[in-house]
């Protein structure tokens, strides 16, 4: 082989190495690879995450990310739970669309579904975040950062490069704001899954962003909410002038997504509350609120959430007999 073959064929191995180390490095920081970008709206996509909690696989890819494509920007919802899957979600978009992404809105206080912020903020320093008031002042207070250091433990360092990137701009309850020619109008609660949930209603698409006010296929954790509230929620949404609910985890639908949410924390909050007017701890109440719910005995956590959700009920019940 002569000197200018050896060159050629030097050229071309380096070329080959180099194609397979990207081909490679991108199929394992997909993070996102088997979860479909769904076209849920006339300008409405969303991602159906994992419904299983944060791991080193995943990256704190868990929750239900959604955007809204206007006639020049993007408008996120809920990012995701690390930068590594808010950069997973910025590559979808752009799969969509050439716009740039220049509003994102968080549900809530808890990192799974914000800690993505950060991943838009290194695209365009100029996007705004949007929260309710109370998650940016207990964001700010500490809880952002215990959040960065819990989903670095969950996903055993994977999350590593994630930095707490708070929302810049607080919202008031049934603000409306306009973006091109889409209106999202905000409903805020003042204590439902958290303390600091907001709900976000595409006007125009009719659909209803519900963050974790809503569960579908997937028992909750409401050990920062209160069940009452959370049920007043469910009634306030189902009067909205909306056809399509994504909830902050499990699969779209309609409204019985919030018909169904609400039954499952009524029979957990008010069977524990009739057993504790008979007397019954809360260990003794669990097995009478599991045979009453054959409909969700298979919801993914249902038998690891249960004895706590009950639990939650109790002391629920506690205060609001006090």
């Amino acid at each position: 082989m002569g000197k200018h073959q050896y060159r050629l064929f030097g050229a071309i191995l380096l070329s080959v190495l180099f194609t397979f180390s990207v081909s490679a490095k991108d199929s394992t920081t997909d993070i996102l690879s088997g979860y479909d970008t769904q076209k849920i709206a006339a300008h409405t996509w969303f991602i159906p995450g994992p419904l299983e909690g944060p791991s080193p696989e995943n990256k704190g890819f868990m929750n239900n990310p959604a955007f809204v494509i206007t006639e020049k920007s993007v408008i996120v919802i809920d990012p995701g739970g690390t930068v590594e899957a808010g950069r997973g979600l910025l590559k979808r978009i752009q799969k969509q669309t050439k716009n740039p992404v220049t509003h994102i809105f968080n549900s809530h206080i808890h990192g799974d579904h914000w800690l993505g912020n950060q991943a838009f903020v290194e695209a365009n320093k100029e996007v705004k975040i949007y929260a309710h008031p109370k998650m940016i002042e207990i964001a700010k207070e500490g809880e952002g950062q215990v959040w960065v250091d819990r989903m670095l433990s969950l996903t055993k360092g994977a999350s590593k490069e994630t930095v707490v990137t708070f929302p810049t701009d607080a919202l008031k309850d049934q603000q409306e704001i306009k973006i091109d020619n889409i209106t999202i109008k905000a409903h805020l609660n003042e204590k439902a899954h958290t303390l600091t949930d907001a709900m976000y209603e595409i006007v125009e698409d009719k659909v209803l962003i519900t963050g974790d006010n809503a569960f579908n296929n997937r028992a909750p954790r409401l050990d920062d909410g209160s069940y009452v509230g959370n049920m007043a929620v469910m009634d306030k949404a189902m009067k909205l002038p909306i056809e399509i609910v994504v909830p902050g985890h499990g699969p779209v639908g309609g409204k019985e997504v919030l018909e169904n949410f609400k039954e499952f924390l009524s029979l957990v909050y008010n069977t524990t509350k009739k057993e504790m007017d008979n007397d019954l701890e809360a260990h003794e109440i669990k097995p009478k609120v599991i045979a009453l719910m054959h409909k969700y005995k298979d919801w993914t956590n249902f038998e690891g959430a249960i004895g706590k959700l009950v639990s939650v009920a109790a002391l629920e019940v506690e205060e609001n007999d006090f």
